[in-house]
């Protein structure tokens, strides 16, 4: 099962600059898929995640908060269709965050942040460490995200819905080629082995003609 990694705080006005497309080239023996710039990966062969994460640990030129998904998490959230009836405005972005640990909700969903007055972020429900909603376009937002972290009592790392759509399009595709490459002999049963009585009646039956 591919396992889906995810970087907080690279690449953010300029600061704490990474290329994440070279990282994927170095985690390479893992088969590493970057997404974006943001530092998003789709780890295709991760063996067990601490080992993966271990080495990915090793790679990276800066401390950063790792958090991290199973592959069947994303597709699951996405059959739930958690926008469904969230209507699409310009203003308004669709985001994932991703906890790094299960934590409490100090709040019931959904949530809106700030509680009083006109809120920047809000979250619209949950599925294990996943956490759905919808901010706005403006430049107090990130700091509300923040806020996040105090809610559930760890740290989240938030992505846009649509990168999540590239992240399950990626899933999508090796499932259709792994598919595709599947050998033909092992859709059709193999041939099943006769029996010792079988074998006489035959020889028997040969033998008479």
């Amino acid at each position: 099962m591919a396992l889906i990694v995810f970087l907080r705080g690279i690449n953010v006005g300029g600061h704490r600059t990474l290329r994440p497309s070279v990282l994927a080239k170095q985690l390479g023996a893992y088969d590493v898929v970057n997404v974006g710039a943001a530092g998003t990966f789709v780890v295709r062969k991760p063996g067990t995640p601490t080992k993966f994460l271990a080495a990915l640990r090793q790679k990276l030129p800066l401390d950063a908060v790792v958090a991290f998904c199973d592959s069947s998490d994303l597709i699951r959230l996405e059959m739930d269709n958690p926008f469904r009836t969230e209507r699409a405005h310009p203003d308004l972005i669709q985001f994932v965050s991703i906890l790094s640990k299960a934590g409490r909700s100090k709040a019931t969903l959904p949530v809106a942040i700030p509680e009083e007055g006109a809120w920047f972020v809000r979250i619209m429900g949950s599925r294990n460490r996943l956490l759905f909603g919808v901010y706005r376009r403006h430049m107090k937002t990130i700091g509300h995200l923040s806020r996040i972290d105090d809610l559930f009592s760890a740290q989240a790392t938030t992505r846009s819905w649509s990168t999540i759509l590239s992240v399950l399009r990626i899933l999508k595709s090796d499932k259709r080629a792994d598919q595709a490459m599947r050998p033909v002999e092992s859709l059709v049963k193999p041939p099943q082995k006769r029996s010792s009585t079988q074998r006489r009646l035959q020889a028997v039956a040969k033998s008479g003609s």
